[in-house]
């Protein structure tokens, strides 16, 4: 069957999913592409018809897709085959792939490939890296062949009908060293016992701060209002770290005592996993 359009749909505060996502719509060689950017609006009601493939590409929060990724794509529905991919730091993305397969299913999209691929931590910082530069140009290079080949499945099917979905419950998972894992988990309860509080948004410095506006441009929950970039409304903060990334004058920080086990704990980087 023939395939002539492809569209990205994406959530991407930290740009690793967006990267990650047009690589693989750039290894499907189809020239026709949309986008729909879920970072800072809902998608509203869209349909597509089932020669239009979607890449969907999104960020794991604590081992879910991120909330407002599946609340922004909510009054999407289609007929198509889309490649459907999770974006994780280096830690674990447990259940999200799963997570996100059905809901887009249940959206009217037939998920025919399924990904797994490594990107820089929200919380990754020069002092305590998580997963960082990553995806990297391997990454990117691999993810452009997972386009590869969601192409060549497509082209080799009659229709759609013959096009065959898969379960990303059976992909390959990667590796995951046991003794640095369990020694995470121990001083998360440690953590969680000892009554520390985790901080509920980014900290500013208000000398650097020039108010120029970038964290409030990037920020996709509308935490940070105009005129007011030192404050930041807890209630709305998702700590994605968009804002912090995103800093001209590095004026924000957000350091959380995960961010110390994260970069201490997973230091072994794991492999992009992809299943067709």
């Amino acid at each position: 069957m023939n395939i002539d359009e492809v569209q990205l749909i994406t959530f991407s505060p930290t740009c690793t999913s967006k990267q990650v996502g047009e690589a693989i719509v750039h290894g499907t060689g189809i020239s026709s592409v949309s986008k729909v950017d879920l970072t800072l609006e809902a998608a509203g009601k869209r349909g597509g018809p089932s020669h239009v493939l979607a890449v969907i590409t999104v960020p794991v929060y604590g081992g879910h897709v991120a909330p407002f990724a599946l609340e922004r794509m909510r009054e999407l529905h289609t007929d198509g085959a889309p490649a459907v991919v999770v974006v994780y730091g280096n830690r674990a993305y447990e259940k999200a792939l799963v997570e996100l397969d059905a809901f887009v299913t249940n959206l009217g999209f037939k998920v025919i490939a399924g990904a797994t691929f490594v990107g820089e931590h929200s919380y990754s910082s020069e002092k305590y890296p998580v997963a960082s530069g990553r995806p990297d140009a391997d990454d990117l290079e691999y993810a452009k062949l997972f386009g590869e080949k969601i192409r060549a499945k497509i082209a080799a099917a009659e229709d759609v009908e013959k096009l065959y979905g898969v379960d990303v419950a059976h992909i390959q998972r990667p590796r995951q060293p046991f003794f640095p894992l369990l020694r995470f988990l121990r001083r998360v309860v440690k953590l969680r016992k000892s009554g520390v509080l985790m901080p509920r948004t980014p900290e500013v410095n208000t000398e650097r701060c020039t108010h120029c506006g970038y964290c409030v441009k990037y920020c996709p929950a509308g935490a940070i209002i105009k005129g007011e970039e030192c404050n930041t409304v807890a209630e709305k903060c998702i700590k994605c770290c968009a804002c912090v990334k995103s800093c001209p004058q590095k004026a924000r920080a957000y350091d959380t005592p995960f961010a110390v086990l994260l970069s201490d704990c997973f230091k072994k980087q794991k492999e992009d996993r992809i299943i067709l």
